[in-house]
């Protein structure tokens, strides 16, 4: 997308108006600097790393643990070892519980054809027909899966959210894998590279389709058929932004679960608990999702990152918050870029109509993220 100079036609009593004309100048969210750019693109390279462990194990689970109730080793990906073994006990391992904690928050607030088509009674016929091959000759299941008709579909809606989740993400782990390789051959050097290569890649992966099929026995049954019309953009990128950027859960610990405390609203479209939202500082601390996330990426940082780190007043006693504002520095380029690529007209459009639509749809998007992690995210230095 062509990101030239368009005119300024925003009200200035808006309060992120520089913001605005910033993107409307071919900028993104977070401002340019040599500082951003090290950060953004070192981070991405060690979330790129990790989202490969996690996009490889949903894709396990969803295909080798299907309707299996009891999947101690799911996490195992199909090689079980003791020394593989005394690593999960040690926790010397990845953490796939975060991608299941990503893969939750989209099943909770839903979004997209796949929400759509999961609710249909072709999905519901052809998870009868899966289910029916799975419990062949399993009586006692058949039993409960009569009793309780919609316990088996369930399982299935939310591995069919396992594999979609995965397929999101293996794209989206070469997409920051070659960011980084290009940022070491010196093509990536500013915070809008850092956007027109996410973008790129996005338009380039739209329209792929998003299938699911399980093989039980010798026979391959359609989850997701290619028929069901989902694809990578629409139906995976734009509800992965909104349930994982935007709305999320609230971290256990910090805020009451209580209905009586009223400290959650009861309308999900008001959640603001998500990654662009998040407090960087309670990460690092028990029981809050994102630390796994974290110490993930902390053992994949490189070195010229970890080397800023180390330099900070703390060092390493904070390098898990340290890791997470630079990590929401790069989901604000991811979201600019989200932003961009859904503009309802060219971003230089010179058609004074068009402009006053792309005017309304940006600040739409500033009032959104007006409570966010953006307004300090505008100062350069860590």
């Amino acid at each position: 997308m062509n990101m030239t100079t368009a005119p300024k036609t925003s009200t200035p009593s808006h309060p992120l108006i520089d913001i605005i004309h910033r993107l409307q100048a071919g900028g993104a969210l977070l401002p340019d600097s040599p500082e951003n750019v090290v950060e953004v693109v070192g981070i991405l390279k060690s979330y790129g790393i990790v989202l490969d462990a996690y996009w490889k194990n949903l894709t396990y689970i969803s295909e080798h643990q299907f309707l299996e109730l009891f999947p101690f080793f799911k996490y195992f990906n199909g090689e079980v070892s003791l020394n593989k073994l005394l690593k999960h006990w040690w926790h010397d391992r990845i953490n796939y519980e975060f991608a299941e904690y990503c893969m939750k928050a989209m099943l909770y607030h839903g979004g997209g054809k796949l929400d759509a088509y999961l609710d249909t009674p072709e999905f519901s016929d052809l998870a009868k027909q899966a289910i029916a091959a799975k419990l062949n000759g399993n009586f006692l299941m058949q039993g409960i899966s009569n009793t309780f008709s919609e316990f088996l579909p369930e399982q299935i809606r939310q591995l069919a959210y396992y594999s979609a989740l995965g397929q999101f993400w293996n794209v989206m782990s070469a997409m920051f894998l070659s960011l980084s390789d290009r940022y070491d051959q010196g093509e990536i050097k500013t915070i809008p590279d850092v956007v027109a290569h996410i973008l790129a890649a996005v338009v380039q992966a739209a329209n792929q389709p998003i299938t699911y099929t399980v093989k039980i026995g010798d026979q391959n049954y359609d989850i997701i058929p290619k028929s069901a019309g989902l694809t990578f953009l629409m139906d995976t990128a734009v509800p992965y932004i909104e349930a994982v950027f935007f709305r999320s859960f609230p971290f256990m610990g910090t805020i009451s679960y209580n209905a009586q405390a009223c400290q959650i609203s009861s309308d999900p479209s008001r959640f603001n608990y998500g990654a662009l939202y998040a407090d960087p500082l309670p990460i690092g601390g028990a029981g809050i999702p994102p630390t796994l996330l974290m110490q993930d990426m902390r053992h994949h940082l490189p070195d010229y990152l970890h080397q800023i780190y180390q330099r900070s007043p703390r060092g390493e006693e904070n390098v898990r918050v340290l890791i997470c504002v630079s990590f929401q520095k790069s989901m604000f380029c991811v979201t600019t870029a989200a932003i961009l690529g859904l503009m309802p007209h060219p971003i230089d459009t010179t058609d004074p109509d068009q402009q006053h639509t792309n005017q309304a749809y940006l600040e739409a998007w500033m009032d959104r993220l007006a409570d966010s992690r953006l307004p300090s995210m505008q100062v350069c230095d860590m």
